[in-house]
């Protein structure tokens, strides 16, 4: 059982109250991951601000949704993992894409490229080699990329560690796409 507050509008501190509304704006609800975070409104709107620079990164949904899954897969997060598969199919990303992503299979050569430069800089905490950052480069990213990588890093960093602690129950929408390490 968590030792956190799952908040809602009537329990949130009230510098999570405009926050709460972006949420509502942005997703029709307030997802259970902004209901915890609201505890401390700075940590909810620096999510809220990582996530939207994030979406304005030059990756494709499909880049996203790999450094996303990726970094939700290696950290072994059962709240994020769920919730990603859900958004990587709003935003219309091939179901074939989020399966290997969920269950650790390859994906197409530049996705993969993706896929374990992002895990590089998780399990190395950024300390990218030169002939790392060439290989990435080589596979047709940028050093643009690179650095949109880190920010998707502390975005997820943010989201998977507030769920370990948290125990952040699934929202109903994301139940269907309920996850655990042993399917990877």
């Amino acid at each position: 059982m968590s030792h956190f507050t799952l908040h809602n509008q009537e329990t949130a501190p009230e510098a999570a109250q405009p926050l709460f509304a972006k949420s509502l704006n942005d997703f029709g609800k307030i997802p259970n991951l902004h209901g915890i975070m609201a505890e401390s409104p700075e940590l909810l709107a620096a999510y809220q601000s990582l996530h939207g620079l994030f979406l304005a990164t030059s990756f494709t949904a499909e880049e996203k949704t790999v450094v996303w899954q990726a970094i939700n897969v290696e950290h072994a997060c059962l709240y994020c993992v769920p919730a990603h598969t859900a958004i990587a199919n709003m935003m219309g990303v091939d179901q074939e894409i989020s399966d290997a992503l969920r269950s650790k299979k390859p994906l197409p050569e530049k996705l993969e490229a993706l896929r374990k430069f992002t895990l590089l800089m998780v399990r190395k905490r950024g300390e990218a080699s030169r002939a790392d950052i060439d290989a990435f480069l080589a596979a047709g990213y940028t050093r643009r990329n690179v650095l949109e990588v880190i920010l998707g890093i502390s975005q997820k960093v943010m989201s998977n560690y507030v769920n370990h602690i948290a125990e952040t129950p699934l929202d109903k929408p994301f139940q269907t796409f309920e996850w655990s390490p042993d399917d990877a």
